[in-house]
């Protein structure tokens, strides 16, 4: 049995009484009220109102992130891992997120094994990257790479064909099995041309596929392959309401391909209110470091910026979330890897001066309802740290690991047949006018 038919017998006696289950809803439930909402939401982008059905990972403002149950800490403990003193290894949570179950170390090599295996580029995929400009930033070039690569979709093909829908979740799995393969390829290549002059690096595929990864950019520092998988498995999932996420749901719920859908979804993961906000982060943290003429700055200084930067109109990077109301675990997870691998990194002090600062800050302006650093704050000093220092780059490394999370909940979202999303909205004359007859 190949490894995507083996997967798909797998998933497939796991997930049919989730189904089973949605479908008695659907029939016996379907007018239960779930709940309500505020004109504040509504005009405030619909935080906080629950329209989406997520089954890989779930977000609590004081708890935090937890896939498929699991906090950070406890996946830190529970996933396979290739020595025990490291990191655990991304495969593990994909499998988790998909399967709903912890993964053996078998499984895990499985998986391993047929990304690194079936991670190669098709020529006509570099061509298109050969054409771009090389001053493109990297997460447009991210984005046409995995279009070009949607010529190799087998759901398309198939729903071409006629399928039957009850068999979309396979194609879509098979799909998201060989996009998730090729990924790290994608990444690596832009890196390799718009940093390296074009001087691609050879797969090793004796290695796993974060390790592989960092090969192929051109570092052979355990340091860095150690990081990138912590960094792939803490970027890969955020419910479904983030960006990213949504955007990923939204266009597969018109039968759109995985390929289709997931470039889309990096289109919203490249905005600075979302993925490319680790990107403005370094940037601001330099800019201050430039300003105070110091690369050791005290609490005084820092105070002092932070506030000219929100006097100027302007936020502080890395700081706030739109759920959390607490420390984001991710930043936390990345905070115990700089203890433990870069206690003494100058870069690494003063993102510790800021977590130490900003909070109060921000808290003293009376307008934050979280002051606390999200994973953001965090991730670039980690890459600086061990030379991956073109901060432009790091949204595709971003992409990369949020595609495990999006990707496993997209095959669930076939399976279960969610339906074409298509919400109602409203004019401004219609509120109006809902308001005052209320008022009235």
């Amino acid at each position: 049995m190949s490894t995507i038919e083996s997967l798909q017998s797998k998933f497939e006696q796991i997930a049919e009484p989730t189904r089973d289950r949605i479908i008695g809803l659907r029939k016996q439930h379907a007018d239960f009220v779930m709940g309500e909402y505020t004109l504040g939401q509504v005009l405030s982008g619909t935080k906080g109102i629950q329209t989406l059905l997520c089954e890989t990972s779930a977000l609590d403002p004081i708890e935090g992130i937890r896939f498929r149950g699991y906090s950070i800490p406890e996946l830190q403990e529970k996933l396979p891992k290739l020595d025990p003193d490291g990191e655990p290894l991304p495969e593990g949570i994909f499998y988790l997120m998909l399967m709903n179950q912890l993964p053996t170390d078998e499984d895990v090599k499985e998986i391993s094994k047929y990304w690194v295996e079936n991670g190669d580029l098709p020529d006509h995929v570099k061509a298109v990257l050969d054409a771009i400009p090389t001053d493109t930033h990297p997460m447009t070039q991210f984005s046409i790479g995995i279009m070009a690569l949607q010529k190799e979709s087998k759901f398309a093909k198939a729903y071409a064909e006629g399928v039957s829908k009850l068999d979309y979740w396979r194609f879509a799995l098979e799909d998201v099995m060989q996009l998730i393969a090729k990924l790290p390829s994608v990444a690596a290549y832009i890196y390799r041309r718009k940093y390296h002059n074009g001087v691609h690096i050879e797969a090793d595929k004796t290695l796993d596929w974060s390790g592989n990864l960092a090969h192929m950019m051109g570092f052979e520092d355990e340091g860095l392959k150690r990081l990138m998988r912590i960094y792939m498995t803490i970027h890969t999932d955020h419910e479904g309401g983030n960006v990213s996420a949504h955007t990923t749901k939204l266009v597969g719920s018109a039968l759109s391909d995985p390929y289709l859908s997931f470039a889309a979804a990096m289109n919203g993961l490249a905005g600075p209110l979302h993925g490319l906000a680790n990107q403005e982060v370094i940037k601001w943290v330099y800019a201050m470091l430039e300003e105070l003429g110091t690369d050791t700055p005290t609490s005084e200084q820092i105070k002092a910026y932070c506030e000219q930067t929100l006097s100027s109109g302007r936020v502080i990077p890395g700081y706030g979330h739109a759920v959390l109301r607490k420390t984001d675990p991710r930043y936390m997870a990345q905070r115990e890897f700089a203890l433990k691998h870069l206690p003494d990194d100058k870069l690494f002090a003063t993102i510790s001066h800021l977590y130490d600062v900003v909070p109060d800050v921000l808290r003293a302006t009376g307008k934050v309802a979280n002051p606390w650093p999200n994973v953001d704050a965090h991730s670039g000093t980690l890459l600086i740290h061990y030379g991956l220092k073109e901060y432009d780059f790091y949204t595709v490394l971003f992409g990369v690991s949020r595609a495990l999370g999006v990707l496993a909940s997209l095959v669930w979202d076939r399976y279960l047949g969610l339906p074409l999303e298509r919400p109602k909205s409203f004019t401004s004359d219609a509120i109006l006018k809902k308001v005052s007859s209320v008022e009235a």
